[in-house]
């Protein structure tokens, strides 16, 4: 079962785990699955690729005596895809997205003893109009597609507040002026006038002690951090920036109180970081900084979508960085809030990248948007999270090289993205027919198997020229209407070297027959990219061995197939501020 703290960057003392065992129904089967871990997958106890859109959780629970006179809220770490939730025969809420975390208050709902909690959950297996990445809608998963996911796939927990409670808080940073941006919503139920308290910290020294009095319920305030000292931020060192070399972070404890009462109090953290581009640059912290990334999908053989265990976000990225990476691109997947955590803590970058849906229609694309808009506001504070990445390859827009439509769609995630996040970089559409991005970010297999030297010398020649890259990318760079204005160039896709078996069902891009000739075709490829001027970070495919696709760096078992220090010693060989 999943114990830890599912919110890890607004977290409150008092909380109740409804993970476990709970009653499940689907077809005509009445059985027991164990939550947070969808049918589909062994952890969940019932491992079967089920077929059926609607499925049926139930389970009892009881609330702490301690808790009595508080309200009760009720958290969803995330349901694929939609859902309807009761308590006590009585419907509480409903929602629509399976990426998403939602919640609702269920105080009123709430009987003398022992509550019942039902959630009917509804998952079109087919429908391609939903935004559902990589799950497979076939009988079984091919080339890059996976095994579907239903249900409940992270933490179902409960939580007492007060009716003067803090909503949420979105921390910005500004490195430059040495502050900290905080906007911060109180409950529509909370007493007005109130007082709230911020404390920052950094590691054990009070940095910043502030006490504000709020008269509406929207509120916003900015922090001095740095104290005007030139040596807190990087100066021929690292400081207090955040970086993947130097993961510091700032704690902050916030406390709403009425009357000199605490009637809320929060624990978050933020990191003083900050990403532009300039000059066809990625620059993080006023320096160039080259990203070099590696593709993750975030699949684990027995929980598919959900990690077994929390340790297991931290010993993959541990993994990642001991090969030399200092970042990921999470691929066609909103990831669970504690990878984000992880990633914070240790130093890694993120791109996130929301789940693709298929066919484009006016409700897809408005469904689509909706839930982005949701993954920005719970996930805002990561320092982590430097770019937001919508559409990938085309997927859902497949007529966007010249249709109004579908490239009106991509630029207005572009603009809502930093409509609502000026802190970061985004991406309108991944890979190629881009529209308006911060990056020129394109994908590219075109390798060359061993021994083609021919293709490997185009490969080579056309990094060296965005002009030229159309000859290696499945379809044109941009589409119609647009064209490269200078953005940050970088290789967002590539590689997807498989180890060569018997088992003919094994896939990836190009294959290696042995670990030496693996080396040798990712040196040749990586050589290739660092030759290249005009390509400021890369993304390699992928992070793991994913059931039939196998190009992974790590095994099924997210275990390494290869001697972590050769790859790093090839990663190495650009330094990350020597652009």
């Amino acid at each position: 079962m999943r114990k830890e703290y599912p919110r890890p960057n607004f977290v409150r003392k008092d909380w109740l785990n409804l993970n476990g065992e709970w009653d499940f129904k689907y077809d005509d089967k009445n059985t027991k699955i164990n939550v947070p871990f969808v049918p589909q997958c062994k952890l969940s106890g019932i491992n079967e690729r089920i077929r059926t859109d609607f499925v049926v959780y139930e389970r009892k629970f009881n609330i702490p005596s301690e808790w009595n006179g508080k309200n009760i809220i009720l958290h969803f770490g995330a349901v694929d895809y939609s859902c309807e939730v009761f308590l006590n025969n009585s419907k509480v809420g409903s929602h629509k997205g399976g990426n998403t975390s939602f919640s609702f208050d269920i105080t009123r709902f709430l009987k003398d003893g022992e509550q019942v909690l039902t959630v009917e959950v509804y998952d079109p297996l087919k429908d391609d109009t939903i935004a559902r990445g990589k799950q497979f809608w076939k009988e079984e998963s091919e080339f890059i597609w996976y095994t579907p996911s239903t249900g409940i796939w992270q933490t179902v927990w409960l939580e007492p507040v007060d009716d003067s409670h803090i909503s949420y808080v979105h921390m910005t940073p500004n490195i430059d002026r040495g502050e900290v941006e905080i906007r911060f919503d109180l409950d529509k139920k909370c007493k007005l006038p109130c007082e709230v308290n911020f404390q920052i910290k950094f590691k054990d020294e009070i940095v910043n002690d502030t006490l504000i009095k709020c008269n509406q319920l929207q509120n916003k305030i900015v922090i001095d951090v740095f104290g005007n000292r030139a040596m807190e931020g990087s100066f021929h060192f690292t400081g207090r920036y955040w970086t993947p070399e130097n993961p510091v972070l700032y704690d902050v404890e916030i406390k709403l109180l009425n009357n000199n009462i605490i009637k809320d109090q929060v624990k978050s953290y933020f990191g003083m970081r900050k990403v532009h581009i300039e000059n066809g640059k990625f620059y993080l912290n006023n320096l160039p900084y080259y990203n070099k990334l590696i593709l993750d999908q975030g699949y684990w053989k027995d929980g598919l979508i959900t990690a077994p265990k929390d340790e297991d976000y931290k010993t993959d990225i541990i993994k990642f960085k001991e090969m030399g990476f200092n970042g990921c691109r999470k691929h066609e997947k909103v990831e669970d809030p504690r990878f984000l955590y992880w990633a914070d803590k240790l130093g890694f970058l993120v791109w996130i990248g929301m789940a693709s849906f298929w066919s484009y229609t006016p409700e897809a694309a408005s469904n689509f948007t909706k839930e982005w808009c949701d993954v920005i506001k719970r996930d805002y504070n990561s320092p982590s999270i430097v770019v937001w990445g919508m559409l990938n390859e085309s997927w859902g827009v497949p007529k966007i090289y010249d249709n109004l439509f579908q490239q009106a769609f991509s630029q207005s995630l572009y603009y809502l993205a930093k409509s609502l996040d000026q802190s970061r970089l985004a991406i309108g559409n991944d890979g190629w027919e881009q529209t308006v991005t911060d990056i020129a970010a394109l994908h590219t297999y075109k390798h060359g198997v061993d021994k083609d030297y021919k293709q490997h010398e185009l490969f080579s020649r056309s990094l060296k020229n965005i002009d030229e890259m159309h000859n290696i990318v499945e379809k044109l760079p941009y589409a119609k209407g647009f064209k490269y204005n200078g953005e940050p160039f970088m290789i967002t896709e590539f590689g997807g070297i498989s180890m060569a078996n018997d088992n003919s069902d094994d896939w990836g891009y190009t294959f290696a027959r042995s670990e030496e000739e693996f080396i040798s075709t990712y040196e040749r490829i990586m050589d290739s990219i660092y030759e290249s001027d005009i390509i400021c970070g890369y993304c390699y495919t992928q992070a793991t061995d994913i059931e039939q696709e196998t190009n992974g760096l790590l095994d099924i078992d997210h275990e390494f197939k290869f001697n972590p220090a050769r790859i790093k010693e090839i990663n190495d060989k650009k330094k990350v501020n020597n652009l």
